[in-house]
């Protein structure tokens, strides 16, 4: 971006603070046309440049401390007074620099030609105001979450852009037309046969860009590296948006919401194959039988698979794991199981057409239950009760997390978080307590000890507390809902017993 253009975005910015102070940081941004993170950038430059922009109620400017001591109290108005004044003659100076003429930049209102009147309303036009840059998606995959998010579509090559509100564009391939015109919500789709055939998506890109007199553009912090390279050798300013579509990702909406209950109805069904088989299964010098062989976590994944197929959902990556290994909590599992020790499952379904996610676990014991699993699995499941409990719009995350490892410690046992830490030699929990479900399995809100930012009515959250302990295995329990405004919405309906006939 040239200098012009971020001094006519640094002097909007000011003028909408000044002219309507109080305003809070998304306000502001939709007044100054930026996203949230170029504000806040734009904010400290602007800090730099001796402006205190501060944030009371809203964002005011405020007049500076002097070099001898707090400059003297004066009414806020004439405060605002001298900002304007300020303005209006870097203004002049800009115009008489020549970067107020048309093409330049910067907004009419600061010299590059005459105001726009309000209305007939007393609203002010949107003529001054810079638009948003536009949006550039290049897919990771098709799997790429803010892609999907946009167009409604899983493609594993293409582009979109979103030039302005209203007016964007889906490119894909001649293999992917028809598919991309009857399942994406885009309204234009078009195909391109070298872009598909080069993997000159990027320069794609900034050929229309150009084609709308565009020259910069927000991407995603998924956008593999070669086409941000060549965006930007093509002469595009890119902005990594590291907030590209967060807000709107969190707050779910009701078909979303639906969408990610039929994902945990369908891990729900998964976890009851397994543990039917588990349940069927003869216990052999320790060790669990079925059909003749040992019985596998290899074996209860594909059954788990099947169900999940048939249903519309597949999870490759989805826990059954056995003990020992069973106290490292990402442990896949492999190899037979054993009785009378925990067998932690975990699914985490992705819809094949919603492309939204479920996320369930559940441990259960086959064959006697030794005391010091009953006990784990009995800290673990009050722990998860306290978390529920104390989950609802406006509270941090990190006092869901605390309240779940206040509970672990009272019970004897310990936690990785700072405070919490526990006897030595106990059983410990090592991870978060959840995380955020939608198009990705792990997104926003974290539920964790640094987890400040309050939960939102309409996130879907996971609560799993777990108890680990080397050499001898782990138990883990997981629900996942909605916060509300008064609690949590639990999507999750199955029994969180440690018996596998509870499950039948």
């Amino acid at each position: 971006m040239n200098r012009a253009r971020r001094l006519a975005r640094l002097l909007n910015i000011l003028a909408a603070v000044v002219a309507e102070p109080g305003l809070n940081p998304l306000e502001l941004a939709e007044r100054a046309g930026v996203s949230e993170r170029t504000l806040r950038r734009d904010l400290t430059q602007l800090r730099e440049l001796g402006y205190e922009v501060a944030y009371t109620s809203g964002y005011e400017v405020q007049e500076k401390l002097n070099l001898e001591g707090r400059a003297r109290a004066r009414p806020p108005k004439r405060a605002y007074d001298q900002q304007l004044e300020l303005l209006q003659a870097v203004a002049l100076a800009v115009g008489g620099a020549g970067l107020g003429e048309p093409g330049s930049g910067l907004p009419t209102a600061w010299g590059g030609g005459p105001r726009r009147r309000r209305g007939p309303e007393g609203t002010r036009g949107d003529a001054n105001r810079p638009k948003p840059q536009p949006i550039v998606l290049i897919p990771a995959g098709d799997t790429d979450a803010d892609f999907i998010y946009a167009t409604g579509f899983a493609l594993e090559t293409g582009l979109y852009i979103r030039f302005a509100k209203d007016d964007d564009v889906l490119v894909v391939s001649p293999l992917e037309i028809d598919r991309a015109r009857a399942q994406s919500k885009v309204a234009n789709v078009v195909q391109d046969r070298e872009a598909y055939a080069h993997k000159s998506w990027a320069r794609l890109a900034a050929r229309m860009l150009r084609e709308k007199g565009m020259d910069e553009a927000r991407v995603s912090p998924r956008l593999p590296a070669a086409h941000l390279e060549d965006l930007r050798a093509e002469g595009i300013a890119t902005d990594v948006d590291r907030e590209l579509f967060l807000a709107e990702r969190r707050h779910k909406s009701a078909a979303e919401a639906e969408a990610i209950e039929a994902s945990q109805r369908a891990a729900e069904a998964a976890v009851v194959e397994v543990v039917r088989q588990l349940a069927a299964a003869e216990i052999k010098d320790g060790m669990l039988w079925s059909d003749g062989g040992a019985l596998t976590s290899e074996r209860l994944y594909a059954r788990a698979q099947l169900v999940l197929g048939e249903m519309g959902f597949t999870c490759p990556e989805m826990i059954i794991a056995g003990s020992p290994e069973s106290a490292l909590p990402h442990f896949r599992g492999e190899g037979p199981i054993r009785a009378s020790a925990p067998v932690i499952i975990d699914i985490f379904p992705v819809g094949r057409s919603s492309h939204y996610h479920g996320d369930l676990t559940r441990t259960v014991v086959v064959g006697e239950i030794p005391d010091e699993f009953q006990r784990m699995h009995a800290a673990t499941l009050q722990a998860l009760d306290a978390g529920v409990e104390s989950i609802r719009a406006g509270v941090p995350g990190k006092d869901v997390h605390l309240a779940v490892c206040q509970v672990l410690v009272d019970r004897g046992y310990g936690t990785t978080s700072v405070g919490y830490e526990g006897p030595d030699g106990v059983a410990k929990m090592n991870h978060s307590t959840g995380h955020g479900v939608g198009l990705d399995v792990h997104e926003e809100p974290s539920l964790r000890q640094t987890s400040d930012e309050p939960l939102r009515e309409g996130d879907v959250v996971t609560v799993e507390p777990g108890l680990y302990k080397l050499g001898l295995g782990g138990v883990r329990i997981e629900d996942t809902g909605m916060v509300t405004a008064n609690g949590f919405h639990n999507f999750t309906t199955i029994t969180r017993s440690l018996n596998p006939k509870d499950y039948l």
